[in-house]
């Protein structure tokens, strides 16, 4: 596993307003893991507001093994299948949910994941922040980028 340098992988569990904002401004390709289709659950009301917002949304959804396509965007069924660059992962999964994601996360290689409000795992936190990715969790991305007038 590599390490951040210096062996300094705390300073990537982001739990500030500057490692916030320059998260948020170092993003501008969300991949969604989980996003759902109901437009009542956070898991899509969210990753819309931020599509509107100007932010680009690939949907990696669960569930939904029928559906092709959510937000008007392609659907992937995981995150390393996603084609090009992706700069957050936006986790919309059970806190217990995220350590079965760690490799398919780990082999994409984002800037950041993002665990949404409610969601936290401490050791998937340290898995990834040790691999030098920025970890913000238990936040919304809709707070947080209304509070920044996006």
């Amino acid at each position: 596993m590599n390490t951040a340098p210096n062996g300094d992988w705390h300073r990537h569990l982001i739990d500030d307003d500057d490692g916030i904002a320059r998260v948020i401004d170092e993003t501008r390709r969300i991949a969604v893991l989980g996003i759902k289709i109901d437009p009542e659950k956070p898991a899509h009301f969210v990753p819309a507001y931020a599509q509107r917002a100007g932010f680009e949304i690939v949907p990696v959804p669960v569930y939904y093994p029928e559906v092709t396509e959510i937000l008007g965007e392609h659907v992937y069924r995981t995150v390393f299948s996603v084609p090009g660059h992706v700069d957050m992962i936006n986790v919309f999964r059970r806190s217990n949910d995220v350590p079965p994601h760690l490799d398919d996360i780990l082999a994409k290689k984002p800037k950041s994941v993002w665990m949404q409000l409610g969601i936290r795992n401490d050791g998937a936190a340290e898995i990834l922040a040790r691999a030098g990715i920025d970890v913000v969790q238990d936040r919304c991305l809709m707070v947080e980028l209304r509070r920044r007038g996006k």
